[in-house]
C-alpha cells in the first residue's frame, strides 16, 4: 500500500470523501450520496477503491468519463516535443478573478474550524445545554484548537509592521486546510497550530509524543503541507517560491525538541515573533505578488 488516507470534504453542498497521498495530493475522490469515483491517478485506482468501499461500503463505481488516467508514456512522447535543459519554461499560470467572496484576506485566525464547526458541529441550543450542565463535549478539543489558532493570529498580526502579509484558513483541494499562511521578506511559512493545555510536548523528525502518549506525525504532515504549498503558489509566480513548514504549539506546559530535528521550525505561541526579523528570500515587490495570488479561494481548491 502507499499510505494512501482519506479526507472527508464538505462545501456548497457537497459531501465528498478524497483519497490522498501523504504529500496531500488527490489521488482520487467519491460523492458520499452517488458513490461514483473519479480517479484522477490511474495508478492509484486499485488502492484508493479498496480504501473508499471500506468506507463507503459495496456500490462504488467509476465515473469512466471523468477518470483522470494518464496517457501511457510512448504516446505522452509521441504529442509532447523535445525540449533542451536550456529552453525557457512555460509562464506562472493567469490568476482567476478575485470577488470578496474568494478573497481569503477576509480570513480570521480559526476560519476552517468555524467552519467545519458549523456544518458538523453541535447545534446553538446543544452547546447552551452542555455549558449550563457543564457536561463534556466531544467538540471540546475543536473550541479549544479554535482559541488556538485565534492566540496565534494575533501574535502573526504584529508581524506586519516588519512588512510580512498573513492568510488564515484556507482551505486545500483534498479537503483539509492551512491554518496559517506568512509571507514575507524571510520566505513563506506555513503554519500548524496544536493546542495542548498544560501538557509536555516532545517532537521528533516525524512524530511528536504528547504527555509521553502514543506518536502523532505532526512534522511529518507539516512538511507534506509546505510542499504543497510551494506547489501550489509555483502554480502562479514567475519566481521560485520558499516556503518552509512551521509548528506552533499553544498552552504547553514544556515543549522539547529532538537534536536532530531542524527541517520544521518549532515554536510556542509567543515564539513566532522571531520569524518578523527574517529577510533575504523575497523582496518586497515578491511578496505582494505572492500574496496576490495566495489570497485567491480558488487557486488552493484546483487539483
Amino acid at each position: 500500500m502507499s499510505e494512501l488516507t482519506l479526507n472527508t470534504w464538505k462545501r456548497h453542498g457537497k459531501d465528498r470523501l478524497y483519497v490522498n497521498l501523504p504529500d496531500g495530493t488527490a489521488v482520487a475522490w467519491a460523492d458520499r450520496a452517488t458513490k461514483v469515483v473519479t480517479v484522477k491517478i490511474q495508478k492509484y485506482q486499485d488502492e484508493a477503491l479498496a480504501l473508499l468501499r471500506k468506507s463507503l461500503g459495496d456500490g462504488v463505481t467509476i465515473d469512466s468519463t471523468r477518470a483522470g488516467a494518464a496517457p501511457s508514456t510512448s504516446s505522452a512522447h509521441a504529442r509532447q516535443p523535445m525540449t533542451s535543459p536550456q529552453s525557457r519554461p512555460p509562464g506562472p499560470a493567469p490568476l482567476p478573478p478575485l470577488s470578496p467572496s474568494e478573497d481569503l484576506a477576509r480570513n480570521s485566525p480559526g476560519a476552517g474550524l468555524i467552519q467545519m464547526m458549523a456544518a458538523r458541529g453541535p447545534s446553538t441550543v446543544e452547546r447552551w445545554k452542555a455549558k449550563l450542565l457543564r457536561q463534556p463535549s466531544d467538540w471540546d478539543s475543536w473550541y479549544t484548537g479554535l482559541e488556538g489558532e485565534r492566540r496565534v493570529g494575533r501574535e502573526l498580526k504584529r508581524l506586519s509592521r516588519l512588512g510580512w502579509r498573513v492568510l488564515h484558513g484556507i482551505e486545500k483541494s483534498n479537503g483539509g486546510d492551512i491554518d496559517h499562511l506568512l509571507i514575507g521578506p524571510g520566505g513563506v511559512f506555513c503554519i500548524n497550530t496544536k493546542t495542548h493545555r498544560g501538557a509536555s510536548v516532545w517532537v521528533g523528525d516525524t512524530m511528536t509524543k504528547i504527555n509521553g502518549g502514543k506518536p502523532h506525525p505532526y512534522a511529518a504532515a507539516s512538511k507534506s503541507e509546505a510542499e504543497y504549498v510551494r506547489r501550489v503558489l509555483g502554480r502562479y509566480c514567475p519566481f521560485e517560491v520558499p516556503v518552509e513548514p512551521v509548528l506552533v504549539f499553544v498552552g504547553v506546559e514544556r515543549l522539547q525538541r529532538a537534536a536532530t530535528q531542524y527541517s520544521v521550525r518549532i515554536y510556542q505561541e509567543r515564539e513566532v515573533a522571531s520569524l518578523g526579523p527574517l529577510t533575504g528570500k523575497l523582496t518586497p515587490d515578491q511578496v505582494e505578488s505572492v500574496y496576490a495570488a495566495a489570497r485567491h479561494r480558488r487557486v488552493w481548491l484546483r487539483t
